[in-house]
């Protein structure tokens, strides 16, 4: 399979490279990312990996490449670049683990996994090797900059109000995870809020309202609200 790359043309955009002879998950992987806000592209082989430019900020690493094993790559792309590397891969034994690990991946994975859960591991390895600057939360067309305090969806600025923000980052710091009224509370407003939680539905009606995509945030009955799931890469 030659290299592929997704739609998506924001020069600005963290860039992920995923290295996985399987068109279908590739493809899935593809498109899921390219939703989330990078620009990813994909390689079938160890030589597409080892021989991509210039370096991506992500590597998604499956371990059964057709031309290498995974460990070797690793280990190459390791000595190439700092770039963050997550392992990918149906291998769940503890050798393979410690062998991607002492080889200087950043995190393993083992598939079947959701695409939620990826974005997340994502998130957090860049945490970890990008300390010194701040994290955009992307969700689809959604953008939320904690350092400026700005939102963007498709683009387009969306005007939120202080509590609007607030609430929105507690949704966006981990897109698919359920959020407590409870917790949204005490966030946005005090960890000590004793008022009436309807303040919380008013704010959430104009959230809503101001980011207008239907579905982007979602209320789960009884537990709270999230920002989608993304739906399940296997």
């Amino acid at each position: 399979m030659e290299e592929q790359s997704g739609p998506r043309a924001d020069p600005d955009a963290l860039t992920v490279l995923i290295v996985e002879d399987d068109p279908g998950l590739a493809g899935s992987l593809l498109r899921g990312l390219d939703r989330a806000g990078y620009r990813a592209s994909t390689v079938a082989t160890a030589r597409g990996a080892l021989t991509h430019a210039p370096s991506p900020d992500v590597v998604l690493l499956d371990l059964g490449l057709p031309d290498m094993d995974g460990i070797e790559v690793c280990r190459l792309l390791r000595r190439r670049s700092d770039m963050a590397i997550i392992v990918v891969t149906a291998r769940g034994e503890e050798g393979d683990r410690v062998a991607a690990l002492d080889e200087g991946a950043d995190d393993y994975l083992v598939k079947p996994f959701g695409l939620a859960e990826l974005l997340a591991r994502i998130r957090a390895v860049l945490r970890r090797t990008r300390p010194s600057g701040p994290e955009l939360l992307t969700h689809g067309p959604l953008v939320v900059d904690p350092r400026t305090r700005k939102v963007t969806v498709g683009g387009e600025d969306v005007a939120l109000t202080p509590k609007e923000f607030d609430i929105l980052q507690c949704l966006a710091a981990d897109p698919g995870r359920v959020v407590t009224r409870q917790e949204i509370l005490e966030r946005a407003w005090d960890s000590h809020w004793y008022g009436p939680t309807k303040v919380l539905d008013v704010h959430m009606a104009a959230l809503r309202r101001k980011l207008g995509v239907p579905g982007l945030v979602e209320t789960v009955y009884g537990r709270g609200f999230r920002l989608g799931d993304g739906g399940r890469v296997r």
